[in-house]
């Protein structure tokens, strides 16, 4: 059976599917019927990545319990005394329902309520909010879990590609193309990386808040789109090295946490300049003259090459933002020799972005 005439039988529109938005000109589903000897991407196979993010949810929880925080609690990391606030129902229900920091006016209204002075009712919120502050053993454990994937996807990932000769020229990513058969290990590790973005996606409301967090979720639905489409298209080459592209310097990042919350300043920075480099090397020179170059030029235009050149974009602007923030940690720690915070880094959020992560009790 074709492609789309699988898919109808799921229930899904005959129209949506249609070979002339999925595939360039002259190409058409039944080019990529599978053989006993030939396999090519299915799209119901992505299926797969509901079951695969649950178990990578499971396998976080264990890894958590059982590695990170006997790790964390090995290496000395420890929780702050947080002083605990006094019940006060007046203030409570104001910082749940209208906000964790009232202003000028409010706080006057609240001392009348609550019959106390302005000063112990600033005193109360500031409790409040640190209380609400995620645990450095949370953080801990959230990176060292973010850490283990990201180098293990990157080594995994670059054992499978080292050898292809598509992978050290990028034009090679598009000949004979979409007729390019799917190495299961390919497929299986697409399928991993798909799951594992659907499951950041899943335990967003449960993980500690980052400054970026918007800026995190544009991140996550991109990538999931482009891991998504470009699978359905077979466009599997290219978006391998798109991955490992980007793997390259994760892991590092959050090796530079791990060593922060440790509080080993010297290791963090070194961590962290290797980090940067790294970043911006692959993000602002690798990805734009080289990786997003050879997709916009070799190949041809149809709506599924419209729409990943598209959220390809959207991933290169925030590799800028990202990037702003990293070059702007950098001088403030090599020139200034770290004693200057970021003007934006505020004490009482729940985390920074990638490079105000560090940025804090520098």
């Amino acid at each position: 059976l074709s492609v789309p005439t699988t898919l109808t039988k799921m229930g899904l529109s005959e129209g949506f599917w249609h070979h002339e938005y999925w595939l360039p000109a002259g190409a058409t589903w039944e080019d990529l019927k599978e053989s006993a000897d030939t396999q090519y991407p299915q799209p119901q196979d992505l299926l797969l990545c509901i079951p695969g993010a649950l178990l990578l949810i499971l396998i976080r929880c264990l890894f958590e319990r059982t590695v990170a925080l006997p790790l964390a609690r090995a290496l000395g990391v420890r929780d702050k005394e947080r002083p605990k606030v006094q019940p006060n129902a007046t203030l409570e229900g104001f910082y749940v329902l209208l906000g964790r920091t009232p202003k000028k006016e409010d706080l006057v209204s609240l001392a009348k309520q609550s019959d106390l002075s302005v000063r112990k009712v600033q005193s109360w919120f500031r409790r409040r909010r640190a209380q609400d502050q995620p645990r450095l053993m949370k953080k801990f454990c959230e990176v060292s879990w973010r850490f283990t994937f990201y180098l293990t996807s990157f080594f995994s990932g670059l054992t499978l590609l080292y050898d292809k000769p598509w992978f050290w020229d990028h034009t090679v990513c598009w000949l004979k193309f979409p007729q390019q058969p799917l190495p299961p290990a390919l497929g299986w590790f697409y399928l991993l990386e798909l799951s594992f973005y659907c499951s950041l996606v899943a335990t967003l409301p449960f993980d500690v808040k980052r400054k970026d967090f918007k800026e995190q979720i544009i991140h996550h639905i991109a990538t999931i789109t482009l891991i998504f489409v470009s699978y359905c298209a077979n466009m599997i080459r290219y978006g391998m090295i798109v991955i490992l592209l980007h793997d390259s310097s994760d892991y590092i990042l959050e090796l530079a946490k791990m060593l922060h919350y440790l509080k080993w300043r010297r290791l963090c920075e070194g961590a962290f300049i290797v980090f940067a480099v790294v970043f911006i090397l692959s993000r602002l020179v690798l990805f734009p003259l080289s990786v997003y170059y050879y997709f916009v030029t070799k190949v041809e235009l149809f709506p599924v090459s419209c729409l990943l050149t598209a959220f390809l974009l959207v991933l290169q602007l925030l590799h800028i933002f990202w990037s702003y923030l990293i070059i702007q940690m950098f001088f403030n720690m090599i020139l200034r020799g770290g004693k200057e915070q970021d003007a934006r880094s505020d004490t009482e959020e729940s985390d920074g972005s990638e490079a105000e992560d560090l940025a804090k009790n520098k």
